[in-house]
């Protein structure tokens, strides 16, 4: 199947984000509007509720505009045993509406609590439980027919290069390849996806400006500055070599989903036909014009 029928949109491209603070959210409407309008058949889930209260609301809001769930972002606790019950309900939920939904992905981010705490360095035993955690979370994802894949992301404790090798090492889960996070982690993604791409299940794709990258990485901005800043680029506008991930990734056999994500924030909202849907369509004539 080629890229172009793999391609799906999430909603923090049109600035749709959970966050407190980050700025005007669109319509679900208008976002799933301007998605099909660009051909994409398939999204993420967005925040929690975004999309309706329950997995029939979402199936049928999805399909009013003929695009389906690929998956969903869920963020959980896998390093404290004390939160182990908490984090086991929770997920089991969430996995249920996304498998009810018609998803097939679990993205998990792991985070130090359910307030995205700042990073805590971590011990061996808790490292081990996390490594254990990402286990649970495969047999559970299972029974709902869906697969685990682990997202490396900004302000999780799977952030940096160091905690991206420990991960690959320590665990044997699958892994959402999201060219941006990676970038600003510290580590290639091109390299990753050459070095990896039998452990890829899920694919992000975002382009990154590279010195913003380094001040978020170094702590000089908060993710939502740099963001506010132009951190995330549309395909081809910024130093991430997203043509190499995506030839290693195909050449090793990789069939999954790719998502086009790039966030952006905003804070009133575009006149039909303009904002966030420009910076999509220009990804969408990279991809279209890879070899």
């Amino acid at each position: 199947m080629a890229i172009t029928e793999r391609l799906a949109g999430a909603p923090i491209s049109w600035g749709v984000c959970e966050v407190p603070g980050w700025g005007l959210m669109l319509t679900p409407e208008r976002v799933l509007a301007e998605m099909s309008q660009l051909g994409l058949a398939a999204a993420e889930l967005g925040p929690v509720g975004y999309l309706g209260d329950n997995p029939e609301a979402v199936r049928s809001l999805l399909d009013g505009y003929g695009v389906r769930l690929v998956g969903g972002f869920v963020p959980v606790v896998l390093h404290d045993l004390a939160a182990r019950d908490d984090m086991v309900r929770s997920a089991r939920q969430a996995a249920s509406t996304l498998s009810s939904g018609g998803a097939e992905v679990f993205v998990t981010a792991v985070v130090v609590d359910a307030q995205w705490s700042p990073r805590v360095p971590l011990g061996p035993a808790q490292w081990r439980n996390l490594f254990e955690g990402l286990g649970m979370l495969d047999e559970l994802c299972a029974e709902f027919g869906l697969v685990q894949v682990l997202h490396p992301h900004v302000g999780t404790l799977v952030e940096t290069a160091d905690d991206v090798a420990r991960t690959l090492e320590g665990s044997d889960c699958r892994w959402c390849l999201d060219t941006g996070h990676l970038s600003i982690g510290g580590v290639d993604p091109a390299a990753f996806a050459a070095a990896s791409a039998s452990r890829v299940g899920h694919v992000h794709l975002k382009d990154v400006d590279l010195d913003l990258a380094r001040e978020v990485r170094e702590g000089r901005l908060s993710l939502l500055e740099g963001t506010r800043r132009g951190l995330f680029r549309p395909l081809g506008r910024g130093g991430v070599d997203v043509a190499s991930v995506i030839g290693s990734l195909e050449k090793a056999g990789y069939r999954g989903w790719y998502v086009l994500e790039q966030d952006c924030t905003l804070d009133t909202e575009p006149a039909p036909g303009s904002g966030p849907i420009e910076e999509v369509k220009v990804s969408l004539d990279f991809l279209a014009a890879l070899p």
